[in-house]
């Protein structure tokens, strides 16, 4: 007899957005969910310039994404608004075109 394995559910849902802080101990980042989650953490305390920490966490989302939920995704960062503070826009992409997020792909 073949036993079927219950595909499980990954542990977070699908990175909609993310928020990049610099702070005194590091980069600390926030992603977002589309179903309403958050997951918190930082990056590694070896980057210092903002250029290369907004690549880090982008590749960061990118592999989250991938892993968990076998989706391409990009992430856009918009402009700062405030000094030492990112935010970012997770946005699933098919095929090599880019579709809205929680839109089945």
């Amino acid at each position: 007899m073949v036993t079927r394995q219950k595909k499980k559910r990954p542990p977070f849902g699908l990175p909609g957005g993310i928020v990049l802080l610099a702070t005194p101990e590091g980069w600390r980042h926030s992603i977002l969910t589309v179903d309403g989650g958050m997951v918190c953490g930082r990056l590694s305390e070896v980057l210092l310039d903002p250029e290369v920490a907004l690549a880090a966490a982008a590749t960061m989302l990118k592999n989250l994404a991938r892993d968990f939920h076998d989706t391409t995704v990009e992430v856009t960062w918009e402009p700062r608004q405030e000094p030492w503070t990112w935010r970012g826009e997770v946005t699933a992409v098919s095929g090599g075109e880019t579709v809205e997020a929680g839109s089945g792909g």
